[in-house]
């Protein structure tokens, strides 16, 4: 299974980005492996609907869920309708959402949690 979380950075220890389409990278973690890869979100750089094309990368990289604090109404429908199951409210680095995220003491989001182009 591959986690992506929102990232500030290219590492474990940065900080988690709390915006999903506008984040800088997602540092991907694959279970299977216990690895770590920092990937470039080139979706932040649409002019609209970043959160779409974020949700598209994510799909293609093959993403299982996805940690992040916010999530508009259009990224959260294109997520869950690639399957992706979305885990809200994250704050810290990116290796205590992970952990958080391990020990079930996130939630799934069942809906957006914040309002369109509000990554802007």
């Amino acid at each position: 299974m591959k986690i992506a979380i929102s990232s500030q950075g290219d590492s474990t220890h940065s900080q988690v980005n709390p915006r999903l389409g506008r984040c800088e990278k997602f540092i991907i973690y694959d279970t299977d492996t216990g690895k770590n890869t920092a990937v470039d979100n080139g979706g932040r750089l649409s002019s609209g609907g970043a959160g779409i094309a974020t949700a598209r990368m994510l799909a293609d990289l093959g993403v299982n869920v996805v940690i992040t604090g916010f999530v508009g109404p259009k990224a959260f429908a294109a997520l869950k309708t690639a399957g992706i199951k979305v885990y809200t409210g994250a704050q810290g680095t990116v290796e205590e959402s992970l952990q958080l995220y391990q020990q079930n003491k996130l939630e799934e989001a069942q809906s957006a949690n914040a309002g369109a182009h509000s990554g802007i």
